[in-house]
This record gives structure tokens, C-alpha cells and sequence, in this order.
């Protein structure tokens, strides 16, 4: 030494003299201090001769030295540190320090630990680098500083920011960035290549000796970042992108999930306090909600109420649950979500722009490429790359299974708010005509799948038949990933007046219908083309569909009383038009009103009216119809007691099954057949006959799922789980919990009766037990 002033390699030898002579070990010493053992042995060897203060501070606590010593300790490491110097120009940035950490930072705890654990792998001398992406407001860049702050005292060699400016018109090049950074390690001005290659491989060599921890936010892309990255070395780097950044090699990736409700009021409760939290716990939660659990938009939301000390949250509840105006009310000073969201989508071409905001107009949660094609008015292929694109932007979520995107409620209002800017309502319009049209067709096509009249045919009706579902299980998918899609489609056909467009979607529906009775939309469905019918002046159609009705009143909705009226208006209809078909199926939906509403002799007298109705019909659609009302006949007799009786009925409906009906297939029969064998079976059970129940129920239930057909399957497994109860079969509790936990989830009101069915069994075996 001299002069007094420490050499910058005593740093090492002092920090493990002190060590040393307090009897601690390196891992002693390091758990102590909040320091990785491999810094703590870089710094002994000398590799690491500059420590930050406050790493210094906390080996100076650890070691427990006086002031004295700590400040010599202190003196020795500030030797080795670089010198500052002016900024000159570009490369002069200062030292880059970490952004000023929020104080009421909440929730990713389990993305704050995974990133922790690659720490370790920085120590092995394999730089780490993990990428934070995803759409804007999740609060990526404050993510990254609060875990560049948790992680710093384990890169005692720099903890460095720097904004990218990937939203800016001209980002930040790789050359300036690279010059900043050699500049934040203390190369000086001079000594800084010219060329962006020769900086970056200065930085990786300088990087690749320090325990670097590196926060590189608001990236453009990959070209942006590559350069910047050190290639050895024990560095930790972060990246913030609202790019996906998926050309990046190596990298460890951190998904930010929207908040939990629970996380985001809990992040309300830290910016305006837990009282006032507290007091309006129902209005915080609507409030969580109305954010959409965005972290951006919950701590707008928050800071406006922080402004307001005496606003009730309720106030601002109310202002947001208008649609209209909630993007309005999402701002406080410089902070608006709409501003976020304009700054992705300023970034993208025009054709993407196009179809995120015309993808606004879709119907349902989340929307499928054909969907978007129709609505942006491009192909298929177009709107798919496209919605790739805007998933990388994080501008829309993809579905882990299958090729459908969701938008974040909020964004998607603000698509919404581009159409009116941008297209307006003439093109607004134009889209969902072309939509809706092109929609409704596909639907009547492939619910005629599902149409034994039809089946063969269904494919030639579609508007794109290279493209149409193809055999009843495409079909089937098609219908329900759509369900919303077409429902919008048949709404708009029936307010623009395309009635014979609606009929003939909800007729081809009619046998699809009948396999997913717990959709509830089919009132909806039945209850318009019923509305068409008329408005066409079709007497015989509006009977057909306001017997569709009732059905969808009776069992799909359980609505008794709208479907007896419905009933009785199918039942003037018919009269009215001479169809005797149509007169026997209302007197058969009007009976099985009458009988939910506890009318039962009146019930009964309707459905032997219906009998005697259907069986002068020749038709093999009379023919079902007449099995299903003798299945429905028998099951009310065998309800009043009558078990006898009803055994006799549904065997004669087993007798007409047997025997084929001309013009059906043998598939279309055999579900008849399985009603049949499922009603046998419950009449048998009356009967107390239950080993000979078992059987047919069993034959009914596989029918029914082989079908695909849980509306009726497990009817039948609640059954079935009743008759194996009585007889002690081992399979019997099985059978009801899945029928209680099916018919829950279907809403059927026979969840009541599988809920008692096993609690009684339960009991029963609880007192032989």
C-alpha cells in the first residue's frame, strides 16, 4: 500500500483473514450474509474485487466487526471497483441501476421461486436467461425488478437495467445498448469498438469474469437481445418482452398468469389499505372482476381510489360495469390501460390489426381461424398466421388443445373500440351478415348428419364442402366448438328477417337436439323458429316448432308451464292445419307438463288421446312417435303404481322395435329399443323383481353411451345403480356417485334422487356394518 489506500486485490485476502478468525466456514458465512457460496469464494480468490456496498455491509454483519473494521473492509473493496466517470455521448449511461422497487408488489411467488432456482445455475458458470413475456398489463417489467432486487445479492459483480424501447418507433439498436453496458462495467469511452460485433464480443469477455445479474426490458425481438447476451460466466439475465421472443435458444421461460381473484384484491388491499378493503369486501371483489384480474388495470383502478380517499369502492363499481364507458374509467394520471394496449397494437401490420379488432365482433369466449376469416374477410390460412402472430404479441391467449383464441376482456373492448374507429358500421355490419350467413349454412349441414333422412346428403349443403365436418363425430365437434358462434348466427338470420334461413336450421338441429337435451340454448333455438314459422304464415311448420318447443321447455329447461302452453298452441296449430302427426306429439308434450305439474289424470288421459292419435299414422316418423308415447304412458302407470300395467305397454313398444320400422336404420331403432329396455328394467325394479332388472338396464345404458348421449346415460346409471343397491351388488356405490356427479354437472333434477340413493345406501351399509 501506499499512501494509506488499499491495493484492489486486498479486498479478498481481508474479507478471509476476518472468516477466517471468526471461526466460520465459507457456507457459514454465506448463509449469513444472503451471498452464494461460489460469490463468496470469488470474492476470497480475488476474481471478484469490487462488491457493492451493501453486500459488503452484510459480510461486515455477518462477520460481526466493529465499525472500524467494517469501514477498512469497505475501503479495500471500494478499490476495486471501476471509477466513475462523465457521461460522454451515447455510451456514457451511468451505471444502469436497477428501477426503484414497488412496496406493494403481490402475488408470483411461485414464478419469483422458479426463477430463484436458476441461480444456481448461474453460480456453474452457465449464464442464465429467462424471458418474461405475455400480454400487456400483466406487470411483467415491475416482476422483473422485484426479482432482480430479491436476487442481487447473489451477482455482487452488477445488478444492470436497461429499456429496450421495444415499443418506441425506433428501438434501442444492439450497438448503443452494448455501449452502455460496456460502459455501466467501466470501459471507457475510448476503449468501446465502433462495430456492433466487436462490442459484443468485448461484452461477453468482460461478462463472462462477473457475476453479472442483468435486467433487459421492454424487448423489440430477438435481434434486439442476442447480441447482449454473455456467453459465459455466472450471469443471470431477464428479459421482458410483450413478444414471445420463441427464437431464443436456451432460455428458461416465466409465464405471468392473470391474478387470482383472491391476489387481486389482496393487491387492491396494499395500494388503498386493508380497512377500506375491508368495508366494501363484496364491491372489491366485483371491482377484482371488472379488472379482469388485469395487474395493470387493478392498480389503475387502485390509484384512483387512492386519490379519492373518500370515493366508495361501489362508485367505481358501478361506473365500470358499463361497458361503454369501463376503458374510460381504467385511467389515473399517466397510467390507462387503453394506452397500454394501444401500444401493441400500433406495432402490427395491417392485416393483423384487421383481425383482431373485427375478431371482437365473434360470439363466443374464444373464436376458431374460420371464424376470424369470415369476420376480417380473408382465408382461413391468413387469419390463423395472423392470430399466431397477435398469440406472440401476447395480444390473444391460445387454446392449449385446439387451434381456438380467447381475448382478455378488457383488450377485446378495446378491439371492439377500433372497429367503430376504424371500419364503422357499414363494414361492422357487412362482416357479420357475411358471418352469420356462412355460419348458419355450416350448422344446417352438419346437424343433418344427425338426420337419417339426410345424412347421406349433408355435405353438399355446406359452403365450403372441401372443408365440412365429415360423419357424425366431426360433425358433433364442429356443433359444440361453435355453439355459440351459430346460436349469434340464427339470432341475426331471425332479426333480419331470413326466416326460411332459421327454419331450416332449427329443423336439421331437431335429431342433434335430441342427443344433447341439457343444452338449455334450445329454447332459445325452437322458440325463434317457431316465431319464423309464423311470420311465414306456415301453420304446419309453426306446429312442428312449437312441439320442438315444448320438448325444450319440458326437458331441457324443466319448465312445465311454458311447455303446456307451448303444447297447447302446437295442439291448435295441428288441429287447425290437419296434421294428425303433429296433434299426437303436442298431446304427448302437454302430458308430460301436466305430469310435472302434478296433473297426473290429466296426463294420463292425454298421453292414451296421443296413442290413439298416432296409431292410425303410417309414416315411420308416426311410428317413433307412437313408441315414444307409449314409453312415456307406461312410465306414468308405473309412477301411480300401476308397475304391472306399464311392464305390459313397454313391451309392446319392445315388440314394435323388434319388428323394424321401414325407413329407418337399424341404429336409429335400436335407441328406441333402449328406452324401451331402460323402462323394462324400472318396471321390473317396481316390481321388486330386481335381478331381472339388471339386465335390461345394463343393455339400455351401454346403448345410450355408445351413443354418446349423457342426458339419457345417466338417467339409466342412476338406474341401474338403484337395482344393483337392492341386490348388494359391490359396483353399486360406484354407479351412483358417477350418476350424482354427471347429472349434476348436466343440471338434471334427477341429481336429487342419485344424492338420496346414496346416502341411503351409505346408511344401509353404515348399520350392517
Amino acid at each position: 500500500m501506499r499512501d494509506g489506500t488499499p491495493c484492489a486485490g486486498e479486498f479478498g485476502q481481508r474479507l478471509r483473514d476476518l472468516r477466517l478468525r471468526s471461526g466460520m466456514s465459507q457456507e457459514e458465512l454465506s448463509h449469513a450474509a444472503g451471498v452464494s457460496v461460489r460469490a463468496l469464494a470469488d470474492m476470497e480468490r480475488g476474481r471478484t474485487r469490487g462488491p457493492q456496498r451493501r453486500t459488503v455491509q452484510a459480510l461486515a454483519r455477518a462477520l460481526g466487526v466493529d465499525e472500524a473494521g467494517a469501514a477498512r473492509l469497505e475501503q479495500s473493496a471500494a478499490a476495486g471497483r471501476p471509477r466513475p466517470r462523465a457521461a460522454t455521448g451515447p455510451a456514457g449511461s451511468g451505471t444502469l441501476a436497477l428501477p426503484r422497487d414497488i412496496q406493494d408488489f403481490t402475488a408470483r411467488g411461485d414464478a419469483l421461486a422458479r426463477l430463484a432456482e436458476l441461480v444456481p445455475d448461474a453460480g456453474a458458470g452457465l449464464p442464465a436467461v429467462t424471458v418474461v413475456a405475455g400480454q400487456p398489463g400483466l406487470g411483467k417489467t415491475a416482476f422483473a425488478v422485484h426479482a432482480a432486487h430479491r436476487l442481487a445479492p447473489h451477482f455482487p459483480d452488477g445488478q444492470f437495467a436497461l429499456d429496450l424501447h421495444g415499443m418506441d418507433a425506433e428501438p434501442t439498436s444492439p450497438r448503443d445498448a452494448l455501449a452502455r453496458l460496456l460502459g455501466a462495467i467501466g470501459v471507457a469511452d475510448a476503449a468501446i469498438p465502433s462495430g456492433t460485433d466487436d462490442r459484443a464480443g468485448l461484452w461477453r469477455s468482460l461478462a463472462g469474469e462477473r457475476r453479472l445479474l442483468l435486467l433487459l426490458d421492454n424487448a423489440a425481438g430477438e435481434f434486439q437481445v442476442e447480441p447482449l447476451l454473455p456467453g459465459t460466466g455466472a450471469s443471470l439475465t431477464i428479459i421482458t418482452s410483450r413478444q414471445a421472443l420463441a427464437g431464443l435458444e436456451s432460455v428458461h421461460r416465466t409465464d405471468l398468469a392473470l391474478l387470482r381473484r383472491e391476489e387481486t384484491v389482496e393487491l387492491l388491499s396494499r395500494i388503498i389499505g386493508p380497512d377500506r378493503v375491508g368495508a366494501e369486501a363484496q364491491a372489491a371483489r366485483d371491482l377484482a372482476d371488472l379488472c379482469g384480474h388485469l395487474p395493470l388495470a387493478v392498480r389503475i383502478a387502485g390509484q384512483r381510489l387512492l386519490s379519492r380517499p373518500h370515493e366508495r369502492l361501489g362508485k367505481l363499481v358501478a361506473r365500470l360495469a358499463t361497458e361503454a364507458r369501463r376503458l374510460d374509467a381504467l385511467q389515473a394520471g399517466s397510467l390507462r390501460v387503453r394506452a397500454a394496449f394501444a401500444l401493441s397494437y400500433r406495432q402490427l401490420p395491417p392485416r393483423s390489426q384487421t383481425l383482431l379488432r373485427r375478431a371482437a365482433l365473434a360470439a363466443g369466449a374464444d373464436f376458431s381461424p374460420e371464424t376470424g376469416a369470415l369476420l376480417a374477410g380473408v382465408t382461413c390460412d391468413e387469419a390463423a398466421a395472423c392470430a399466431e402472430e397477435l398469440t406472440d404479441a401476447g395480444l390473444l391467449q391460445s387454446d392449449p388443445a385446439g387451434e381456438r383464441y380467447r381475448f382478455h376482456d378488457l383488450l377485446r373492448l378495446y378491439a371492439a373500440e377500433q372497429i367503430d374507429a376504424e371500419d364503422g358500421p357499414e363494414v361492422r355490419d357487412a362482416a357479420l351478415d357475411r358471418t352469420a350467413l356462412w355460419m348458419l349454412r355450416r350448422a344446417t349441414a352438419a346437424a343433418l348428419h344427425f338426420d337419417v333422412d339426410h345424412e347421406q346428403t349433408a355435405s353438399r349443403s355446406d359452403p365450403d364442402p372441401d372443408t365440412a365436418p365429415t360423419g357424425r363425430e366431426e360433425a358433433r365437434a364442429w356443433l359444440e366448438a361453435e355453439r355459440a358462434e351459430w346460436l349469434a348466427a340464427l339470432r341475426r338470420a331471425h332479426a333480419t328477417g331470413r326466416h326460411r334461413q332459421v327454419l331450416d336450421a332449427a329443423q336439421a338441429m331437431h335429431w342433434f337436439s335430441d342427443l344433447n337435451q341439457h343444452w338449455e340454448q334450445w329454447v332459445e333455438v325452437f322458440r325463434q323458429s317457431a316465431d319464423s314459422a309464423r311470420a311465414l304464415g306456415s301453420r304446419q311448420e309453426e306446429a312442428v316448432h312449437l312441439n320442438y318447443l315444448a320438448w325444450a321447455y319440458n326437458l331441457c329447461v324443466h319448465d312445465p308451464r311454458a311447455a303446456l302452453t307451448a303444447a297447447d298452441s302446437a295442439l291448435a296449430a295441428a288441429r287447425e292445419c290437419g296434421d294428425g302427426l303433429q296433434q299426437g306429439w303436442a298431446l304427448g308434450y302437454g302430458a308430460g307438463a301436466l305430469h310435472r305439474l302434478g296433473r297426473t289424470e290429466e296426463a294420463q288421459e292425454r298421453l292414451r288421446d296421443s296413442a290413439r292419435c298416432l296409431a292410425s299414422q303410417e309414416s315411420p316418423h308416426g311410428r317413433l312417435a307412437e313408441l315414444t308415447i307409449l314409453n312415456s304412458l307406461g312410465t306414468l302407470l308405473r309412477q301411480t303404481g300401476r308397475a304391472a300395467e306399464a311392464l305390459e305397454i313397454h313391451r309392446r313398444s319392445e315388440r314394435i322395435c323388434r319388428a323394424g320400422i321401414p325407413g329407418r336404420t337399424v341404429e336409429v331403432v335400436g335407441l328406441y329399443h333402449a328406452v324401451a329396455r331402460q323402462q323394462i328394467g324400472n318396471d321390473l325394479a317396481a316390481l321388486e323383481r330386481w335381478h331381472e332388472a339388471e339386465a335390461p338396464l345394463r343393455q339400455a345404458l351401454a346403448a345410450f353411451d355408445a351413443a354418446q348421449m349423457p342426458a339419457w346415460s345417466e338417467q339409466a346409471r342412476l338406474d341401474l345403480g338403484r337395482v344393483l343397491g337392492a341386490t348388494g351388488h359391490p359396483e353399486a356405490r360406484a354407479t351412483l356417485l358417477a350418476a350424482r356427479d354427471a347429472l349434476m354437472a348436466l343440471r338434471d333434477p334427477r341429481q336429487v334422487e342419485a344424492a338420496e340413493a346414496l346416502a341411503a345406501l351409505d346408511a344401509h351399509g353404515a348399520c350392517t356394518g
